[in-house]
């Protein structure tokens, strides 16, 4: 058995989350990728500059095209799936149909959120052949939520996370090696009005960063050591990837 052990890092191809607020950029973070392919469940890529499969409709295309790329030639290096949140839509749906249920919520004791998690399980497994057996990187793009966090050591906040069911966005997560959350870099302004008045606005540069570590106003997580925040830009993050790395290159043919 002591042959078996293995000594020192082996870092492989990123399994990486970029959540954000809506129009700031996530796709087009992800199109500066290393040969990226999309994935795409919502109609948002028409003016961005990319190889894509036809927009899925159903979690069965979403499977297919996970297929195609495991098992079909091609000089793709990475997948992107955009976005998590529409995804999840077509799995409540797959969910419903073989339950034979009009909604997800029909289904008594909230059992309906844990049916989805195998389906849940079978893209993550599907994209994990993908990284380990044909050296693809994983790129997942969703949407930011504003949640109430409870936290058992203070009162409790409202903080962004990506908008999924809690049982999948933790299964998720959890799957990932890096979750950076986008947005744009925004300070308060305190004016004092008078008559003890306080006006405060939020005053910003339209700047749009990734946070990669979770603080009170965000989740977020990531492996590499990276500084808290960094330029949204692929290049920018690509300058933290271990060995080659994913760094921008032409687009497969």
């Amino acid at each position: 058995m002591l042959d078996t052990l293995i000594n020192g890092p082996r870092p492989g191809p990123r399994r990486l989350m970029c959540y954000g607020t809506p129009g700031i950029g996530k796709s087009t973070f992800a199109a500066q990728a290393d040969r990226p392919v999309f994935i795409p469940t919502e109609d948002g890529l028409n003016e961005i500059d990319c190889h894509r499969f036809p927009m899925a409709t159903t979690l069965a295309q979403v499977l297919d095209a996970i297929t195609a790329l495991y098992q079909e030639d091609h000089g793709f290096r990475t997948v992107v799936i955009d976005s998590l949140d529409w995804l999840e839509r077509l799995i409540w749906a797959e969910v419903c149909a073989r339950r034979v249920v009009p909604n997800i919520e029909d289904i008594p004791y909230g059992k309906g959120y844990a049916f989805a998690l195998s389906h849940w399980r079978d893209v993550l497994d599907g994209l994990t052949a993908l990284r380990n057996e044909r050296g693809m990187a994983i790129v997942l793009l969703a949407h930011a939520k504003v949640e109430r966090f409870e936290n058992p050591e203070t009162e409790s906040f409202d903080r962004y996370a990506p908008r999924l069911h809690k049982t999948a966005r933790d299964m998720v997560i959890e799957w990932c090696d890096e979750v950076l959350f986008a947005n744009y870099k925004v300070f308060t302004k305190a004016t004092d009005e008078g008559f003890n008045r306080t006006r405060v606005q939020g005053v910003g540069s339209g700047e749009r960063v990734l946070r990669t570590s979770e603080r009170p106003s965000h989740l977020a997580k990531n492996r590499l050591s990276l500084p808290d925040e960094l330029p949204l830009s692929w290049e920018a993050f690509a300058d933290y990837l271990p060995g080659e790395g994913l760094v921008s290159s032409p687009q497969a043919t």
